[in-house]
């Protein structure tokens, strides 16, 4: 893969699904997701992640496997994409808040969270 698409593939899945957030529902798998409920977004990322879950937690290290959970990998990404641009979040967001994350304990991360 080229150096440059694997490094901005994220973007570039950030790009495509707000652009096809315009599309027509009837046109787009993207576009109906984004039109309907929320709930719906919601519901279709849990099951993604939960076939991830399933996929890794299965895993007996074969490449068959592997493939499985590079797929499902795939999904969940695409499907988190769709539920950042329902509610309104930017990959910039998402970046600023790992940046702000960056050099810190994940223990005091955790720990400094409301309860």
């Amino acid at each position: 893969m080229d150096k440059d698409l694997k490094n901005g593939i994220i973007e570039a899945l950030i790009e495509r699904v707000a652009a096809r957030a315009t599309a027509a529902p009837g046109e787009s798998w993207t576009a109906q997701l984004l039109a309907a409920a929320p709930e719906k977004i919601i519901k279709k990322f849990g099951e993604e992640a939960v076939e991830l879950v399933i996929a890794a937690s299965t895993s007996n290290n074969d490449q068959k496997n592997k493939e499985e959970i590079i797929k499902e990998s795939a999904d969940v990404l695409y499907h988190l994409v769709v539920l950042w641009q329902k509610f309104g979040i930017t990959g910039d967001d998402v970046a600023r808040e790992l940046t702000n994350r960056a050099g810190q304990s994940g223990l005091a991360e955790k720990l400094s969270r409301p309860k």
